[in-house]
């Protein structure tokens, strides 16, 4: 890889995340800094920095006399996450609906749009989470409020997007993860917080029990 010397640390993370979505990485593993080095032929401090910031995203956690690990969820943790999750962002986002611009809707539309036209396509549901990912990140970016901002990660939008990516992926149809984001759309357009809040909520939960679902039967079949 060619990195710059300016973002090895947002590399790394990139990197990493890489590894969990194609599996090099899986729930469970060690992440041990000397191999990463080793792959990406770069000095461990941007690692050790990148891995911090993985740690307060919640996909990695940190061992005490261990070493740092792919965080393991078990269903009940998935179906918790992501009810605080739907709780903190619905909650968060609410709070400054007003602040949402005639842009961000637009921004909002055009991922929805792609996603409409991947669907159409018959295109693989795989294409979604970039589109997923810089669709919370516009609802996230009118939020003035960095501890809450960081509980939302924490709770699941790391975890969802590539812990759980393996899951993630068999949860909808690639046209309802389309019409779950319209909704979301729809509701910030007509200013309704009461709408706009049981939609984002209902976002997370009903993914999140879909989720935990397939996890447990999962567990099942291999007990």
């Amino acid at each position: 890889m060619d990195f710059d010397k300016h973002t090895y640390t947002d590399r790394v993370v990139t990197y990493i995340k890489k590894c969990v979505l194609d599996g090099t990485y899986k729930p469970g593993d060690k992440v041990k800094e000397l191999s990463i080095a080793q792959k990406l032929s770069i000095s461990r401090a941007p690692i050790r920095e990148a891995l911090q910031i993985l740690i307060k995203e919640g996909l990695v956690v940190w061992t005490p006399q261990k070493g740092k690990f792919i965080t393991e969820l078990s269903p009940k943790q998935i179906r918790d996450s992501y009810f605080t999750g739907g709780i903190l962002e619905a909650a968060a986002v609410c709070s400054v609906i007003q602040k949402y611009t005639a842009g961000d809707i637009k921004k909002l539309e055009e991922l929805s749009e792609k996603m409409r036209q991947i669907s159409e396509n018959g295109e693989s549901i795989e294409k979604i989470a970039p589109l997923d990912d810089k669709f919370h990140k516009i609802l996230f970016s009118r939020i003035d409020n960095e501890l809450l901002l960081e509980f939302c990660r924490r709770a699941c939008q790391g975890i969802s997007k590539f812990l759980l990516f393996r899951y993630w992926i068999q949860l909808y149809s690639v046209e309802e993860v389309y019409w779950r984001h319209k909704v979301i759309i729809d509701a910030l357009k007509k200013g309704d917080v009461y709408e706009l809040e049981g939609c984002i909520r209902n976002h997370y939960m009903d993914a999140g029990k879909r989720m935990a679902d397939i996890c447990e039967k999962e567990l099942m079949n291999t007990m």
